[in-house]
């Protein structure tokens, strides 16, 4: 059974040692691993089928996301799902279909120009986050109009969150499957590359964060969660993140793949996307 990797470009370019696990624990499964990265390709377009049992989606890049939902539309199994992948990728579809599900999410709106917000800054800080992104990339904590008017964070379409107060660390929580992880990290631009700090999941955090993925239609996954004096808050989701701090997340995630790749497990997609490939315009 052939199983290909989307891969991202590393900085430096040095090969991921949970990748690199992961692949030579199927290996040693029988499964004929491979993988690529798109940026680095050309492809023909009318060319692109499955040419593999499963493919697994671990680059976030758009070129990845999009040829992820060439290869569904052609009907390739991929794990993530693609529909479930490209609504993460969007915070405007992620945040509503968490809040649809009844799970804590901050107050949000959608922001066209900085200057619709005066009368909301005056009032709150809010933090600003790019429309479409992962990582924390472009993510801003504004509290006045000055500021928000000046910052690159003003580019729109993006998100406008409620701030959240809370402890001063974030909870990431990674999920495989129906186990769910913790750890403890202070959040910073660079902060996904940083091991965390291992922490107990409590039962509630557990349960919201396992709600979370199947009202994302999501496997392998992680949430971003506030610890604020109301309860946990999901600040934000990813598919496949890195899993930096997990126990045994290499033999997890290889026990998860290879049950997909049998089809031992399936995932609903959120009704959302079902039949959508244009989730993933930027």
């Amino acid at each position: 059974m052939r199983i290909h990797f989307m891969i991202a470009r590393r900085v430096p370019d040095v090969p991921s040692p949970l990748l690199a696990a992961i692949y030579d624990r199927l290996r040693r499964r029988g499964f004929d691993v491979d993988a690529t990265i798109a940026e680095e390709e050309v492809r023909l377009l009318s060319g692109i089928e499955p040419e593999h049992d499963l493919y697994v989606l671990k680059s976030h890049t758009e070129l990845s996301l999009s040829l992820a939902g060439v290869l569904h539309a052609r009907g390739a199994r991929i794990v993530n799902p693609y529909p479930a992948s490209a609504v993460v990728q969007n915070k405007f579809i992620a945040t509503r279909l968490l809040a649809d599900a009844d799970l804590p999410t901050p107050r949000t709106w959608v922001m066209g120009e900085a200057s619709a917000f005066d009368q909301v800054l005056r009032r709150r800080p809010l933090v600003i986050k790019p429309y479409m992104g992962y990582r924390g990339r472009g993510v801003c904590l504004v509290r006045d109009v000055e500021s928000l008017t000046e910052s690159a964070c003003a580019q729109a379409p993006v998100l406008v969150q409620q701030f959240i107060p809370g402890p001063g660390e974030d909870l990431k929580i990674y999920v495989v499957g129906d186990e769910a992880f913790a750890v403890r990290k202070q959040f910073t631009a660079m902060s996904y590359s940083v091991p965390g700090r291992p922490v107990p999941v409590d039962e509630d955090v557990r349960e919201i964060a396992l709600r979370a993925g199947r009202a994302l239609g999501l496997g392998i996954y992680g949430l971003d969660v506030i610890e604020s004096p109301d309860g946990p808050v999901i600040v934000d989701a990813n598919y496949f993140p890195g899993y930096k701090g997990v126990p045994d997340a290499t033999e997890r995630i290889a026990d998860y793949i290879e049950a997909y790749a049998l089809e031992e497990v399936e995932l609903v997609p959120p009704l959302a996307t079902v039949g959508s490939v244009a989730l993933v315009a930027g």
